[in-house]
């Protein structure tokens, strides 16, 4: 470590601050600077309140107990639920319904994880900030997704601490891997994120029209996630990374769906 003197701090404020008098000063002149307590203190304590922070929302998203900023655009639709809107759909229908949303509802609560996996190591505070806003939006479709499995009499996946602890260690490697490729691994995952949703769209029991008024505004929220990430600089990513994300959320949805 260099010495004050080598890093141009005038000697008589070191002593001054270290609280040595010049009698008391190492005889060969050199005053090491370290840091002082409080400020190791002080970053300890904002890593601990962010890791509380994160693990806050890591319960709420698998216990399914967020809370929605904007308003649920189903009902700008059909306003409110009744048990008439659900009394609509045939029996089929309405399992098919609820097993389409249970796949967005897992796919949210991997978001959140994605999202925070990759904050969480994120170099640029701006990129961290544009991550945190990200997130907070996808809480939205989670409690939007939520909202409308318990309006289908139907439940969450299962399997959510599962999702959720393997798509947050995939968010943090990506974050471990710089800025620009854990950007360009938002703008994939929401690429992937909006075909899956038109199938939804067109999966979707017509007349299920608040279903299909969440799947859309989900979708275009998602448009809108991947064009922020490339524009902050996100790169491409190899072609087998985008196979393997695939083959990846093939497994999620086709057990998402039953379990």
């Amino acid at each position: 470590m260099r010495s004050a003197r080598q890093q141009g701090y005038p000697v008589q404020l070191c002593l001054a601050v270290s609280g040595l008098t010049q009698d008391k000063m190492p005889a060969d002149g050199r005053l090491t600077m370290t840091p002082a307590p409080s400020a190791i203190a002080g970053g300890a304590a904002l890593m601990l309140d962010r890791f509380l922070s994160e693990f806050d929302r890591a319960l709420r998203a698998v216990a399914g107990v967020t809370r929605a900023s904007r308003p649920n655009p189903a009902d700008a639709v059909v306003a409110p639920a009744t048990s008439d809107d659900v009394a609509k759909l045939s029996e089929s229908d309405r399992r098919h319904a609820a097993g389409l949303m249970r796949v967005n509802h897992v796919g949210e609560v991997c978001a959140q994880a994605l999202y925070q996996g990759q904050a969480l190591f994120a170099r640029d505070p701006a990129i961290r900030a544009q991550l945190d806003q990200a997130a907070r939006e996808e809480e939205d479709h989670l409690a939007w997704c939520a909202q409308r499995l318990q309006e289908l009499n139907d439940r969450p996946s299962l399997l959510n601490p599962l999702w959720y602890a393997g798509a947050f260690a995939i968010g943090a490697v990506a974050g471990r891997l710089g800025d620009r490729i854990s950007l360009g691994f938002v703008a994939e995952t929401e690429r992937q994120v909006e075909h899956h949703l038109d199938g939804h769209l067109d999966a979707l029991p017509d007349h299920d029209t608040r279903s299909r008024a969440i799947v859309a505004q989900m979708r275009d929220d998602e448009i809108r996630h991947g064009d922020h990430a490339r524009q902050a600089g996100g790169i491409e990513l190899p072609a087998p990374i985008r196979h393997a994300m695939r083959a990846a959320s093939r497994v999620m949805t086709t057990t998402a769906y039953r379990i």
